[in-house]
C-alpha cells in the first residue's frame, strides 16, 4: 500500500502573547505623561516650555494657594492712631489673680506676661518722655512684700519720664503715706483711696512739662465685683503727648 503523506501549512498567528509587550509599555508611558500633567498643574500652568503654553484645555489659571500658617495676633492689639510726635498706648490691669495686666507703647509690649516681667501687686513702667523707649520696669508685691523697694524706685524715677502703672491682684495692703505721696507727686489723685483688691490704672510722669495725666480707679465691692472677690478688669487706649523741654 503507497501511504501520501500530504503536508499541511502552518499558519502563525498572532495571539495575545504578542501584544502584552506594547500593552505594557503604553501603560507605562500614560503613568509618566499622568505624573507630568500633575506637576505641571502645581505650577500653575500645564506649559510644555514657555513659548508653548499647551492646548487651551490643559491650561490651569492662576489662583494663589492659600497659606496654612496663621500668625498669631499682637497682645497688644493695633495701636491707635495718634497725632505726630505722640505715643500710643494701651495699658490694662490685672483680672483677679489669673490674668496679669499688660503695658504696650507704639503696639510693643512694655509690660506683660508674654515678657515675665509682671507680678501680683503694682506693676510700673517708666518710659523716656522723649523717645517712648522703655527705660525700666519693676512690680512689687503690696500684700505679703516690702514697701522700701517701692519707696527706691519712685524715687529714682528721673524728671521727664512717663510713668505707666497697673495692679494685679492686691495693689494697696502695704502701701504707706510716703508711697501714696510719691505717687501723688506723679498726677495721681485715686492713690489716696487705693484699697484691698482694688483694680487701678495710672498714665502720668515727673516734671511740671509732662503735660497729661490718666487714670481709671474700680473700688473691689463685693456687690458689684465682676469676679467674684475682685472688680473687672480695666483696659485703657490713648495718646501721650512727647515731653517737652
Amino acid at each position: 500500500m503507497l501511504t501520501v503523506r500530504i503536508g499541511q501549512r502552518v499558519h502563525k498567528t498572532q495571539g495575545p502573547t504578542r501584544l502584552l509587550p506594547i500593552i505594557a509599555v503604553l501603560g507605562v508611558f500614560a503613568v509618566f505623561f499622568a505624573v507630568f500633567l500633575i506637576m505641571r498643574s502645581q505650577s500653575h500652568t500645564l506649559s510644555w516650555y514657555p513659548e508653548f503654553p499647551g492646548p487651551e484645555w490643559l491650561q490651569v489659571p492662576n489662583v494663589p494657594q492659600e497659606t496654612t500658617s496663621r500668625q498669631r495676633p499682637s497682645p497688644c492689639g493695633i495701636p491707635k492712631p495718634c497725632p505726630e510726635g505722640d505715643f500710643s498706648c494701651l495699658i490694662t490691669s490685672g483680672a483677679a489673680n489669673v490674668v496679669a495686666p499688660k503695658i504696650c507703647i507704639e503696639g510693643k509690649m512694655v509690660m506683660g506676661y508674654v515678657e515675665k516681667n509682671v507680678g501680683y501687686g503694682i506693676n510700673i513702667a517708666v518710659v523716656n518722655g522723649k523717645t517712648g523707649e522703655g527705660m525700666k520696669t519693676a512690680f512689687f508685691n503690696m500684700y505679703d512684700g516690702d514697701i522700701e523697694p517701692l519707696v527706691e524706685f519712685l524715687k529714682s524715677i528721673e524728671n521727664g519720664s512717663i510713668v505707666l502703672i497697673a495692679t494685679y491682684d492686691d495693689p494697696a495692703t502695704k502701701l504707706n503715706e510716703e508711697a501714696r505721696k510719691l505717687i501723688r507727686e506723679l498726677g495721681s489723685s485715686a492713690i489716696q483711696s487705693l484699697g484691698f483688691r482694688d483694680n487701678w490704672v495710672f498714665v502720668g510722669g515727673k516734671g511740671a512739662d509732662v503735660a497729661s495725666t490718666l487714670e481709671k480707679h474700680i473700688k473691689n465691692n463685693k456687690d458689684k465685683n465682676k469676679y467674684d472677690s475682685w472688680p473687672e478688669m480695666i483696659e485703657w487706649q490713648g495718646c501721650l503727648p512727647r515731653y517737652l523741654e
